[in-house]
Parts: structure tokens; C-alpha cells; sequence
């Protein structure tokens, strides 16, 4: 992606805890009118939106990834933290912050906004998913939250039912037209005597030689002298957006030093000292309205009745499968009508343009090249959607947190992390936002044995090779009278590759040293009904991303190919084997030869480097230049193949189970691997994933195709 865009003078910033709502807040606020693009020189994701509101110009609004506290506990919360701490001395802070919070889940989510409340910036409190609960469960009236916190405003919303936006809008208004801030020269919450003299030397250092107001001064030493890295996380440095002279940062050094010693001799417990200090004030503003009925604490809730059963050890995995299964065998199932409805659009636009436009290379160049390898691979968007869709859904809904901490102990004894789960099956659909998503893994080991096997998850650029396969050579029968076979294959794909991951999980783990321990700490939302309007609207971003990025290169492959496809012309009748591409076919043909592969397939080999569906649109523009004629289905062309020296069909369903096999396993996405240079800033990784890869999909598809010769199906 570019370069992050700067941010207009009045701009307002998005923040909160992840799963309570935020990316819904930001579109109802922004609609269409956003950006996403990335920190400048960092990968990790921002979105920068504009708000109408009236009588005053557009104001943009950034949305901050997901963040537990100012103490980062990953890559994502440390970029989040250095963005919220830089504003303390920039003359680029924001105007306002909103700080979304679950309402049923207050106490955690007030955490971050305490420290929010610290910045003396302006804070409106959001209390989203106001529809989960009763208006008489509350816990504390918004107003005397507001008046408790200190902070600008408190708003009750429900981004599933649209209610209360208006009113945030309202509000917003307001408060940039006429700021309210409560200036406070301490911290809100009590700390003891020890403490507070423990910690002065580092408030009297930021308050004097820093400039920060009281209240962020106390606030700085807490943070700072909870850790040993401390200062390299919180140091002035960060604020001042440059390294502090050479003798004041050693005066701080060795301020923080002594603080820190003075703390362990007092026996204080550094990391538990800032959050027992925070929770003991929140529980006391959530709570100081009415008693706590003890009966009601022990009543379960509706999602931790529903846990029992779909997080339960035994029988969670297995509901986790299915649930896989399910999404896959839907896929295929599922997708059958609208992709044979989209094939169509692209033989009788193809057919119609061939129709109206005179004989001429150029038209031969838009119909074989462009209309028919382009539309060969836009006949899967259908599965494409599908995918997404459901994978959002399993997101949106509050289950895919839950599959962290139930396979938690599995991925522990293969090396990786219950937060490993996520990325995993994010790779579902795309593997770079799954290798991106590894940054909230913060043991460096984990993180890199799941970026090692992650392409290796069945991405959405699989499909179309999948369903071309199946299509073409998998019969539409049942199995056991109930499974339907392509479906059936399909599963089948999916399950080999996220298998053979698992496996090599465990090797790569004990290979690769490791660096320092981790704990898995996740908070589990509430189910909820998935919000339907993001849900749609991740679709449709997905389906544009691919579009835009795999459309380009697909495109310039089929033309790249089509020309050499089609020279050089010696006679109307020659046959392409005799072409540019034809003779780079038969010169790779001896080496896949063994795998079940011809020269066709060696050819899609190659260019599929670019991108894996580029597969499906190399076969498309081969057969269309080989035919001369009418577009047809390219499963059907791929049936009716037949082999000029042995009068055979060319390819079987022998040969269409090695080709996904080997595409299981394929290093053939280049993308991939320049992400992954980009995540381990080195060369070493990548190439060893290329290695690897190919090396793997090379045998597999051996074993698979000599095998199945050897028993007779070939």
C-alpha cells in the first residue's frame, strides 16, 4: 500500500479495545468516504475516513487498530501506543477522541479509556452494543459515568441498529465547536504513600524537564517504572519525535533505575502495579451506584451456556471441523449457479465481440487474450465471495476468538500459539493478511513458525485451480449416499494443506531457536448476530481487492501469454505447439512429465508465479488461440483434450488430483513472499518458503500420480 495520507489540521481519533464494534462505528460515521493504507514504513493497517457533519467542513477521523491498553503486548499494540503517546508534544494531535467501549464488558474496556483520559485530550466515551443488554442492567447511569471519568461526553449506541448515531454526531459537533476538558493535576485514583514517593523522581522529570501536565507526568512515571524496557517503550524520545540530548537522557536513565530498585525493595509488584491501581478505580465507579448481587455473579451467561458446548475440550475441536467442512462443502455447493450464470455472461460477451469487430490480430488479442483469460478466472468469484462471507461471519459473530483459546493447547504442543489460530484461518482466504495478522503474536518463534506454514492454508486464489479441476474431472455423485463428491474433493484440498501445515509446525518449532516465552491472555466477547452491513461490506472490499490487484496481473499475463501463444505465424494452420510459448512448454514438458503434467500445464506452472488463479487464465488463453473459434467452457475443453500421438484424453482424474495437489502445496505467490520479507526483514525466510514449497508440492504430486498409475487409476 501508499504511504499513509497526512491528516488534516482538525481531525478526530478512533481508538478501543478489539471486538467492541469499532470498524462499525468508523463506517457508519465515514460510509464510503475512507482511505486504507499503511503507517509510513511499517505494515500494519490504518483507515482514515471523513465525517460529515453540518455547518462545518468535512473532518477526518482516523481508526486505530485494535488496542487492550498504552502497554503493548504485540507489534500492533506497540504502533497504536507510539501513534497515541506522539500526540502528547505534536502540534498534529487530535481535536477529539472517541473511545469506543462494549457496554457488557465495561470494566475491561475502561481500562484503556482511563488512560486516554490522561493525554488532555478531549474523550467521548461510546458505550456500543447498547442492544445486547436491558436499559435497567446498566450498571452506572451515562451521565454519572461522565461525570465520574471526567470525560467530555458519554454516549449510549447500538452500531447493529443504527441507533444513536445521529447523537454522536450531534455531539461531536459540539464538543469541536466548543471543547470541554476537565484539567486535573493528579491521577483519579489513589496510590500509597510508598508509591508515590517511589515513583516523584520520575513525575518531577517529566513535569519539569518535559513539560507535561501533572496529571500525564504521574501517569508517564507509573507506566514507565512497571517495566524494564520502560523507557525504550515510553522514553521522552518517542514524544519529542527525536532523541533527547545525550546527558538529559542519561539523568533519566538513571532516574528510572533507581525508581525501579526502590519499588522491588519495597517489594511492589512492578507489572501488576499500574493495573490493580486503574481496575480498583473503575470497579469503583461501575459499581458505587447499587450493591452487587452476588446470586446474579454466578448466574451464567447466554454465550458461557453456549461455551460449554462449542468450546467444550473434546467436543470443540470436532464442532470446529465440521463447522470447516460445512464452509468448504457450501463453497463448492453453493456457488454451482451463480458461476455457470457468470461463464455464461463471459462466452456470449466474448462470442459478441468477435461477432462485431472485423478479423484483425486485435480482435483475436481482446476475445482469446483478454475477454477469455480474464473471464476464465472471474467465473470463481462466486466461490471467492462465498468464502469470505462465511469467514466473516465466524469473525463477526464472536467464534473465531473462542477457536484461539480452544485449540490453544494443541497449537502449544506443535510449537504455536492460541493466537496462531487467527492468522491461520485468515490465510483461509488470503495469505497476506494472515502473515500480517502474526504481528499480534509476540513471541518472535511462534510468529515465524506461523508465517512459515501459513501459505500453506488453502488461499482464495486456490479456488478457481480447485474448481477448474473438479469442475472438469470430478463427477456431481454422492458419497455414502449423502456427501457430494466435488465437495467432497474439495474438503479434501483444504484439509491436506492445514494438515500438512500442522505437521511441519511441529519440525520448524524445534528447528528454529527459541527467543524468550509468551502467555496467551484473550478476551472472549459475547456472541453476537453478526452485523450484517460489515459483514457485506468486507465482502465487498475483498472482491475489489482482488479485482484491482489479481485482475491487473491477470490481465498482462494474458496478453503477455497471448502473444507468445500466437507467434511467430508461419501459415493459418499452425498448431501452437510451434509457438513461443509451445516451445517453452515442451523444453520444462520432461521434468513434470512424471508428475501427469503436459507442456500446457507447464506453461500455467510458470506464469502462476505471478499469482495462483493466473493458472486458469494461462489454460484459458492457450485453448482460445489453439481453437480459433467460439469461447467455450474451459472445463469442457479440458475434457474433450486429446493427446495427437496416442488418440488418448489428454488429461484424467488422475491428472486433475495431482495438479491440486501440487497447487496444495505451490510456492506460487509472489506477494506472499514479498510480505514475508517485509515481516522478517530479511531474504532467508522467503527463499527457504520457495525452497520448501515447491520442493514439497513437487513430491507429493509424484507420490500421488506414479501412485496412482501403480494401482491402475491412471
Amino acid at each position: 500500500m501508499k504511504s499513509s495520507p497526512s491528516l488534516s489540521k482538525e481531525w478526530i481519533a478512533l481508538t478501543g479495545n478489539p471486538n467492541t464494534g469499532k470498524t462499525a462505528i468508523f463506517n457508519l460515521l465515514t460510509g464510503l468516504n475512507q482511505k486504507v493504507s499503511n503507517y509510513p514504513g511499517i505494515t500494519v493497517e490504518r483507515k482514515i475516513g471523513e465525517i460529515y457533519l453540518p455547518n462545518k467542513k468535512n473532518i477526518q477521523i482516523l481508526d486505530l487498530p485494535g488496542s487492550y491498553s498504552l502497554t503493548p503486548k504485540s507489534y500492533d499494540e506497540q504502533v497504536v501506543s507510539e501513534e497515541i503517546l506522539s500526540w502528547v508534544r505534536s502540534d498534529k494531535k487530535p481535536s477529539l477522541i472517541l473511545s469506543i467501549v462494549d457496554i457488557s464488558n465495561l470494566t475491561r474496556n475502561l481500562y484503556f479509556t482511563s488512560q486516554l483520559l490522561d493525554l488532555g485530550i478531549p474523550v467521548i466515551v461510546v458505550l456500543n452494543m447498547m442492544d445486547q443488554i436491558q436499559k435497567n442492567e446498566l450498571p452506572i447511569s451515562p451521565g454519572q459515568l461522565k461525570k465520574n471519568l471526567s470525560a467530555a461526553a458519554v454516549i449510549p449506541i447500538s452500531a447493529l441498529k443504527k441507533k444513536g448515531v445521529n447523537h454522536l454526531k450531534d455531539t461531536i459537533l459540539s464538543q469541536l465547536e466548543n471543547p470541554k476538558i476537565s484539567v486535573q493535576d493528579d491521577l483519579p485514583f489513589e496510590m500509597t504513600g510508598i508509591q508515590r514517593s517511589a515513583i516523584r523522581p520520575l513525575f518531577v522529570f517529566f513535569k519539569d524537564k518535559m513539560d507535561y501536565s501533572p496529571r500525564l507526568a504521574w501517569a508517564q512515571a507509573l507506566r514507565t517504572s512497571c517495566r524494564k524496557d520502560g523507557l525504550n517503550i515510553y522514553g521522552a524520545d518517542i514524544y519529542n519525535n527525536k532523541a533527547l540530548e545525550k546527558e538529559k537522557w542519561k539523568k533519566l536513565t538513571e532516574i528510572h533505575s533507581q525508581v525501579q530498585q526502590e519499588l522491588k525493595d519495597k517489594s511492589v509488584d512492578l507489572l501488576a502495579l499500574e493495573p490493580q491501581l486503574r481496575y480498583r478505580w473503575i470497579d469503583g465507579i461501575v459499581n458505587k451506584t447499587e450493591e452487587t448481587d452476588v446470586a446474579e455473579l454466578l448466574n451464567e451467561t447466554r454465550s458461557e451456556k453456549v461455551d460449554r458446548v462449542m468450546t467444550h475440550k473434546v467436543a470443540g475441536p470436532f464442532i470446529f471441523i465440521g463447522i470447516l467442512y460445512l464452509i468448504f462443502q457450501s463453497v463448492f455447493s453453493w456457488s454451482v449457479v451463480p458461476m455457470d450464470w457468470v461463464n455464461s455472461i463471459v462466452e456470449q460477451f466474448g462470442n459478441w465481440v468477435r461477432l462485431i469487430l472485423p478479423p484483425h490480430l486485435i480482435r483475436d488479442l481482446i476475445v482469446e487474450g483478454v475477454i477469455g483469460g480474464v473471464g476464465a478466472v472471474l467465473v470463481f468469484m462466486p466461490q471467492i465471495i462465498f468464502l469470505v462471507f462465511f469467514m466473516a461471519i465466524l469473525e463477526d459473530s464472536g467464534y473465531m476468538a473462542r477457536t484461539a483459546f480452544m485449540l490453544d493447547r494443541i497449537m502449544i504442543k506443535l510449537g504455536l500459539h492460541g493466537k496462531s489460530i487467527l492468522p491461520l484461518m485468515t490465510g483461509y482466504a488470503c495469505a497476506i493478511p494472515g502473515i500480517l495478522a502474526t504481528r499480534t503474536i509476540d513471541n518472535w518463534k511462534e510468529r515465524l513458525v506461523t508465517i512459515l506454514i501459513l501459505p500453506l492454508m488453502s488461499c482464495s486464489a486456490r479456488l478457481p485451480v480447485y474448481a477448474l479441476m473438479i469442475g472438469a474431472f470430478v463427477p456431481s455423485t454422492k458419497v455414502f449416499g449423502i456427501f457430494d463428491a466435488q465437495g467432497m474433493v474439495l474438503v479434501v484440498m483444504y484439509f491436506l494443506g492445514t494438515v500438512t501445515a500442522l505437521f511441519l509446525a511441529v519440525i520448524f518449532s524445534r528447528w528454529i531457536k527459541n527467543k524468550g516465552n509468551s502467555t496467551f491472555i484473550m478476551e472472549m466477547p459475547p456472541y453476537r448476530i453478526p452485523l450484517f452491513r460489515s459483514v457485506f461490506r468486507q465482502v465487498y472490499l475483498r472482491v475489489k481487492q482482488f479485482v484491482n490487484d489479481a485482475g491487473k496481473i491477470i490481465l498482462v499475463v494474458s496478453i503477455i501469454l497471448w502473444v507468445l501463444a500466437s507467434f511467430p505465424k508461419t501459415d493459418e494452420t499452425q498448431n501452437i505447439q510451434f509457438s513461443y510459448a509451445g516451445k517453452i512448454g515442451k523444453t520444462i514438458e520432461p521434468v513434470i512429465r512424471p508428475l501427469g503434467f503436459d507442456w500446457k500445464i507447464g506453461i500455467s506452472l510458470l506464469t502462476s508465479f505471478a499469482a495462483r488463479e493466473v493458472m486458469v487464465s494461462t489454460l484459458a488463453t492457450i485453448y482460445n488461440v489453439e481453437a480459433d473459434n467460439d469461447l467455450i467452457k474451459l472445463t469442457d475443453r479440458l475434457k474433450k483434450d486429446i493427446d495427437h500421438e496416442t488418440k488418448e484424453p489428454t488429461y484424467s482424474l488422475l491428472t486433475g488430483i495431482s495438479i491440486m495437489v501440487f497447487f496444495v502445496f505451490a510456492a506460487q505467490c509472489m506477494a506472499t513472499f514479498a510480505v514475508v520479507r517485509r515481516e522478517t526483514n530479511t531474504w532467508k525466510w522467503p527463499f527457504f518458503m520457495i525452497f520448501y514449497m515447491t520442493g514439497l508440492a513437487y513430491i507429493m504430486s509424484f507420490i500421488v500420480y506414479q501412485g496412482g498409475i501403480y494401482f491402475g487409476m491412471g
